[in-house]
């Protein structure tokens, strides 16, 4: 305790007011993480962190990127513990308070992870493709552009001269919208047919 103040490492868990004959007191309810305690305060002034919030325009930025945010507008990773870094979209990598609020020394490591991925990226001669991406069976597609309008990626659009669906397998991600959006089963995925998804469940059983 120095000059009456005292310092606790703790979580707060409610703030309120509770009335006094002299006023209102301000109570603090938390525990103190060190001693795994819980603390009660009743406090003269209380000041609340500056929450943060993401920038007007992450919204439009993820919707050009192909990514996608949370509920807040912040940037959603692919998986919180096997891909920190990296997004839904082959490329797009995450560093920074544009994922969440972060501390610095957070932030400079999360950055670190990232340059190394892209690091490992271009480190290769030659780019990898995903084997498992879209394509149309040309005999059953009717050119109707259903799943063109529902590809997140782009990765989809109408031949001028064939008339039916192409895929670009650069940019398809391998979501699978279009597999559903089809109505008549012409676009399926390479390598996820639902005849080899039954032909492992039949060798797992």
């Amino acid at each position: 305790m120095d000059y009456q103040v005292i310092y606790l490492r703790g979580k707060v868990s409610k703030v309120f007011q509770e009335p006094q004959p002299n006023g209102n007191k301000i109570i603090v309810w938390g525990s103190d993480t060190l001693t795994d305690r819980a603390v009660e305060i009743e406090a003269d002034l209380v000041v609340l962190a500056t929450p943060m919030v993401p920038h007007a325009s992450a919204i439009e930025l993820a919707q050009r990127l192909h990514i996608s945010t949370d509920s807040y507008g912040f940037y959603n990773e692919a998986h919180p513990k096997l891909r920190p870094v990296e997004t839904l979209t082959a490329g797009v990598y995450l560093a920074g308070a544009g994922q969440g609020p972060k501390d610095i020394p957070e932030a400079v490591s999360q950055a670190s992870g990232a340059a190394a991925k892209v690091l490992q990226l271009f480190s290769q001669d030659e780019m990898k493709a995903s084997p498992l991406v879209a394509s149309v069976i040309e005999e059953l597609c009717a050119a109707c552009g259903a799943c063109v309008e529902v590809c997140p990626y782009q990765a989809r659009q109408i031949h001028p001269v064939w008339h039916i669906a192409t895929v670009n397998a650069a940019l398809c991600q391998s979501c699978g919208a279009c597999v559903v959006a089809c109505p008549n089963k012409a676009s399926q995925v390479h390598n996820w047919r639902p005849d080899q998804i039954l032909a492992m469940v039949d060798e797992v059983l």
